[in-house]
């Protein structure tokens, strides 16, 4: 927790989503890099002057995603758009590089002096869109260490959204945050079923009751339902700071100042 609070300075935090244009190489680029990032700029200083003090980016038009890996065009890029956003404005930035591709993303982070990465199948296997994707804990903490980003957390997705976890519904969710949690993941993020749709209350309150580290929630947050998740340390907004909710869209000013609005109103 002391290494969340030396980063996230404010109390229940709100990381928003920046959903990163069609990367080279994927199906939908669009065929200029300089607007790609300039986007993601445009988009962080939005945040930044609504008074969200945190983002996230990550390369969500990338569709269909690669499971665990994907090319250096890709982090190359990923670790660009986050210096820029670093350098350019005072915001704390993460990197999540789908699907699951961990190792790309820390490097794009410690590569850009950002702060976190978000990162999925960290314990137990699931099976994703992608296929199977087994954990990944012991490989990624070791490459943390051997290129010296220690200071770079790791919030790992448990019971993921977009993932059938039928080979291991017989551990429950607060079994499986116990065993993140045991094998050093730096925060837990819950989330619902898929982009945009709510995470369980209950689930969230059973996680911050089993587990010392900071726990998350990550998909699904309005300000409707934010005061059901009161009890978190942070939360995951992209979909609801769009346009009619939906991650493809514009962002809407008045949205971000609604959930921030909301978030006052709990701390």
């Amino acid at each position: 927790m002391d290494k969340f609070k030396k980063i996230f300075k404010e109390n229940k935090p709100i990381i928003a989503m920046i959903h990163v244009s069609a990367t080279p190489g994927t199906p939908g680029y669009g065929g200029s890099v300089k607007k790609i990032i300039d986007k993601a700029l445009k988009e962080a200083f939005i945040y930044e002057k609504a008074g969200i003090k945190a983002v996230m980016i990550e390369n969500m038009h990338d569709v269909p995603y690669l499971n665990r890996t994907v090319g250096h065009e890709v982090s190359a890029l990923m670790s660009i758009i986050a210096y820029e956003i670093k350098s350019k404005t005072d915001l704390i930035c993460g990197i999540q590089i789908l699907a699951g591709a961990g190792k790309q993303a820390l490097a794009a982070a410690h590569s850009a002096g950002a702060d976190f990465i978000r990162n999925e199948g960290f314990v137990f296997s699931h099976v994703a869109d992608e296929g199977i994707m087994h954990s990944d804990a012991g490989e990624l903490l070791r490459y943390r260490k051997q290129i010296g980003a220690e200071n770079i957390l790791i919030f790992t997705d448990i019971k993921k959204k977009h993932a059938s976890h039928a080979v291991t519904s017989d551990t429950d969710i607060e079994e499986t945050a116990k065993a993140a949690e045991f094998f050093l993941s730096d925060g837990l993020i819950i989330t619902g079923k898929s982009t945009g749709r709510q995470a369980d209350p209950e689930d969230a309150a059973k996680v911050k009751k089993s587990v010392k580290i900071p726990v998350m929630a990550g998909s699904g947050i309005t300000p409707d339902n934010l005061a059901f998740f009161s009890h978190v340390d942070a939360f995951i907004v992209g979909s609801y700071f769009k346009k009619d909710g939906n991650w493809k869209n514009d962002i809407e000013k008045s949205r971000v100042e609604n959930m921030i609005k909301a978030r006052q109103k709990i701390l």
